[in-house]
Protein backbone atom coordinates (compact mmCIF):
# COMPACT_ATOMS: atom_id res chain seq x y z
CA UNK A 1 0.00 0.00 0.00
CA UNK A 2 1.39 3.44 -0.93
CA UNK A 3 2.08 6.18 1.61
CA UNK A 4 -0.61 8.36 0.03
CA UNK A 5 -3.26 5.65 0.34
CA UNK A 6 -2.34 4.91 3.96
CA UNK A 7 -2.45 8.65 4.77
CA UNK A 8 -5.91 9.02 3.26
CA UNK A 9 -7.24 5.90 5.00
CA UNK A 10 -5.76 6.94 8.35
CA UNK A 11 -7.03 10.51 8.09
CA UNK A 12 -10.61 9.67 7.13
CA UNK A 13 -12.93 11.83 9.25
CA UNK A 14 -9.93 13.65 10.72
CA UNK A 15 -9.75 17.42 10.16
CA UNK A 16 -6.33 17.86 11.75
CA UNK A 17 -4.18 17.71 14.85
CA UNK A 18 -3.98 20.31 17.60
CA UNK A 19 -1.10 20.77 20.05
CA UNK A 20 -1.57 22.76 23.27
CA UNK A 21 1.13 24.95 24.84
CA UNK A 22 1.22 27.07 27.99
CA UNK A 23 3.43 30.06 27.14
CA UNK A 24 4.22 32.53 24.34
CA UNK A 25 7.81 31.24 24.21
CA UNK A 26 6.58 27.67 23.69
CA UNK A 27 4.21 28.68 20.85
CA UNK A 28 6.99 30.71 19.20
CA UNK A 29 9.34 27.72 19.31
CA UNK A 30 6.60 25.40 18.00
CA UNK A 31 5.68 27.80 15.17
CA UNK A 32 9.31 28.02 14.05
CA UNK A 33 9.60 24.21 14.02
CA UNK A 34 6.32 23.67 12.12
CA UNK A 35 7.30 26.30 9.55
CA UNK A 36 10.78 24.77 9.15
CA UNK A 37 9.21 21.31 8.70
CA UNK A 38 7.44 22.58 5.58
CA UNK A 39 3.78 22.44 6.61
CA UNK A 40 1.58 24.89 4.72
CA UNK A 41 -1.97 24.46 6.06
CA UNK A 42 -1.59 25.25 9.72
CA UNK A 43 -2.28 28.05 12.16
CA UNK A 44 -1.57 29.31 15.67
CA UNK A 45 -4.29 30.35 18.11
CA UNK A 46 -3.37 32.59 21.05
CA UNK A 47 -5.29 34.50 23.77
CA UNK A 48 -3.47 37.73 22.88
CA UNK A 49 -1.17 38.96 20.09
CA UNK A 50 2.30 37.43 20.39
CA UNK A 51 4.93 39.78 18.99
CA UNK A 52 6.94 38.12 16.21
CA UNK A 53 4.65 35.09 15.87
CA UNK A 54 3.70 35.96 12.28
CA UNK A 55 7.40 36.06 11.37
CA UNK A 56 8.00 32.73 13.11
CA UNK A 57 5.09 31.27 11.14
CA UNK A 58 6.51 32.56 7.86
CA UNK A 59 3.40 34.65 7.17
CA UNK A 60 3.89 36.77 4.07
CA UNK A 61 2.95 40.45 3.86
CA UNK A 62 -0.70 40.96 3.00
CA UNK A 63 -1.85 42.39 -0.31
CA UNK A 64 -4.63 44.32 1.47
CA UNK A 65 -2.94 47.79 1.35
CA UNK A 66 -2.57 47.52 -2.43
CA UNK A 67 -6.22 46.52 -2.82
CA UNK A 68 -7.34 49.40 -0.57
CA UNK A 69 -5.21 51.83 -2.59
CA UNK A 70 -7.01 50.79 -5.78
CA UNK A 71 -10.37 51.04 -3.98
CA UNK A 72 -9.48 54.62 -3.02
CA UNK A 73 -8.30 55.35 -6.55
CA UNK A 74 -11.63 54.15 -7.95
CA UNK A 75 -13.41 56.35 -5.40
CA UNK A 76 -11.27 59.35 -6.37
CA UNK A 77 -12.04 58.80 -10.05
CA UNK A 78 -15.77 58.40 -9.39
CA UNK A 79 -15.78 61.54 -7.22
CA UNK A 80 -14.11 63.50 -10.02
CA UNK A 81 -16.60 62.16 -12.58
CA UNK A 82 -19.50 62.95 -10.23
CA UNK A 83 -18.36 66.55 -9.83
CA UNK A 84 -17.72 66.93 -13.54
CA UNK A 85 -21.14 65.49 -14.40
CA UNK A 86 -22.95 67.64 -11.85
CA UNK A 87 -21.18 70.88 -12.74
CA UNK A 88 -19.58 70.92 -16.15
CA UNK A 89 -20.72 68.12 -18.45
CA UNK A 90 -22.33 68.80 -21.82
CA UNK A 91 -25.38 66.78 -20.75
CA UNK A 92 -25.74 68.93 -17.66
CA UNK A 93 -25.41 72.11 -19.70
CA UNK A 94 -28.09 70.89 -22.12
CA UNK A 95 -30.37 70.00 -19.21
CA UNK A 96 -29.88 73.39 -17.56
CA UNK A 97 -30.57 75.35 -20.76
CA UNK A 98 -33.51 73.20 -21.91
CA UNK A 99 -35.31 72.92 -18.59
CA UNK A 100 -34.34 75.92 -16.53
CA UNK A 101 -32.87 78.20 -19.18
CA UNK A 102 -30.00 79.51 -17.09
CA UNK A 103 -26.65 78.39 -15.72
CA UNK A 104 -26.51 77.74 -12.01
CA UNK A 105 -23.33 79.51 -10.95
CA UNK A 106 -22.47 79.79 -7.30
CA UNK A 107 -20.41 82.73 -6.04
CA UNK A 108 -19.00 83.30 -9.52
CA UNK A 109 -17.03 80.01 -9.43
CA UNK A 110 -16.14 78.47 -12.78
CA UNK A 111 -17.97 75.29 -13.85
CA UNK A 112 -14.73 73.28 -13.77
CA UNK A 113 -13.21 74.22 -10.42
CA UNK A 114 -10.67 71.82 -8.95
CA UNK A 115 -10.41 73.45 -5.50
CA UNK A 116 -14.21 73.45 -5.12
CA UNK A 117 -14.35 69.75 -6.00
CA UNK A 118 -11.73 68.62 -3.46
CA UNK A 119 -14.11 67.97 -0.51
CA UNK A 120 -16.43 65.71 -2.53
CA UNK A 121 -13.54 63.87 -4.22
CA UNK A 122 -11.84 63.37 -0.84
CA UNK A 123 -14.99 62.03 0.82
CA UNK A 124 -15.77 59.60 -2.01
CA UNK A 125 -12.12 58.41 -1.96
CA UNK A 126 -12.31 57.73 1.78
CA UNK A 127 -15.69 56.01 1.39
CA UNK A 128 -14.49 53.62 -1.30
CA UNK A 129 -11.21 52.92 0.53
CA UNK A 130 -13.10 52.11 3.75
CA UNK A 131 -15.62 49.88 1.97
CA UNK A 132 -12.86 48.08 0.06
CA UNK A 133 -10.82 47.42 3.22
CA UNK A 134 -13.83 45.82 4.93
CA UNK A 135 -14.89 43.74 1.92
CA UNK A 136 -11.36 42.58 1.01
CA UNK A 137 -10.55 41.78 4.65
CA UNK A 138 -13.65 39.58 4.87
CA UNK A 139 -12.83 37.84 1.57
CA UNK A 140 -9.12 37.30 2.31
CA UNK A 141 -9.90 35.91 5.78
CA UNK A 142 -12.74 33.75 4.43
CA UNK A 143 -15.20 35.37 6.80
CA UNK A 144 -17.82 35.06 8.10
CA UNK A 145 -16.94 31.57 9.30
CA UNK A 146 -19.60 30.41 11.71
CA UNK A 147 -18.00 27.02 12.42
CA UNK A 148 -14.51 25.63 12.90
CA UNK A 149 -13.55 22.08 13.98
CA UNK A 150 -11.49 23.46 16.89
CA UNK A 151 -14.75 24.54 18.56
CA UNK A 152 -15.52 20.86 19.32
CA UNK A 153 -12.46 20.59 21.56
CA UNK A 154 -13.01 21.11 25.28
CA UNK A 155 -9.37 22.13 25.71
CA UNK A 156 -9.67 24.84 23.04
CA UNK A 157 -12.03 26.85 25.29
CA UNK A 158 -8.92 28.05 27.19
CA UNK A 159 -7.58 29.79 24.06
CA UNK A 160 -9.22 32.99 25.27
CA UNK A 161 -7.63 32.64 28.71
CA UNK A 162 -4.13 31.20 29.02
CA UNK A 163 -3.46 28.50 26.41
CA UNK A 164 -1.74 28.56 23.02
CA UNK A 165 -2.48 26.11 20.20
CA UNK A 166 -0.90 24.97 16.96
CA UNK A 167 -3.31 23.31 14.53
CA UNK A 168 -2.13 21.39 11.46
CA UNK A 169 -4.86 20.54 8.96
CA UNK A 170 -5.21 17.06 7.46
CA UNK A 171 -5.49 18.73 4.05
CA UNK A 172 -1.81 19.71 4.19
CA UNK A 173 0.21 17.90 1.49
CA UNK A 174 2.80 16.84 4.09
CA UNK A 175 0.24 15.63 6.66
CA UNK A 176 0.46 11.99 7.71
CA UNK A 177 -1.47 11.20 10.92
CA UNK A 178 1.22 9.11 12.63
CA UNK A 179 4.24 11.18 11.62
CA UNK A 180 2.54 14.51 12.20
CA UNK A 181 1.40 13.43 15.67
CA UNK A 182 4.94 12.28 16.52
CA UNK A 183 6.28 15.58 15.21
CA UNK A 184 3.87 17.59 17.39
CA UNK A 185 4.63 15.45 20.45
CA UNK A 186 8.33 16.17 19.87
CA UNK A 187 7.60 19.88 20.44
CA UNK A 188 6.82 19.14 24.16
CA UNK A 189 3.16 20.26 24.19
CA UNK A 190 0.81 19.82 27.12
CA UNK A 191 -1.36 17.66 24.85
CA UNK A 192 -1.94 16.64 21.23
CA UNK A 193 -5.56 16.19 20.19
CA UNK A 194 -7.21 14.85 17.06
CA UNK A 195 -9.77 17.22 15.55
CA UNK A 196 -12.70 15.52 13.85
CA UNK A 197 -14.37 16.99 10.79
Amino acid sequence: MSATASRKDGAKGMWGLMAEFDSPAAIMHAAEKVCAAGYRKWDCHTPFPVHGLDKAMGVKTTILPVLVFFGGLIGCTLGLILQWFANASAFDMWFIVAVRGYDFLISGKPLISGPAWIPVIFEVTVLFAALSVVLWMLLLNRLPSLYHPTFKSHRFTRVTDDRFFVVIEAGDPKFEPGRTQEFLEGLNPLSVEVLED
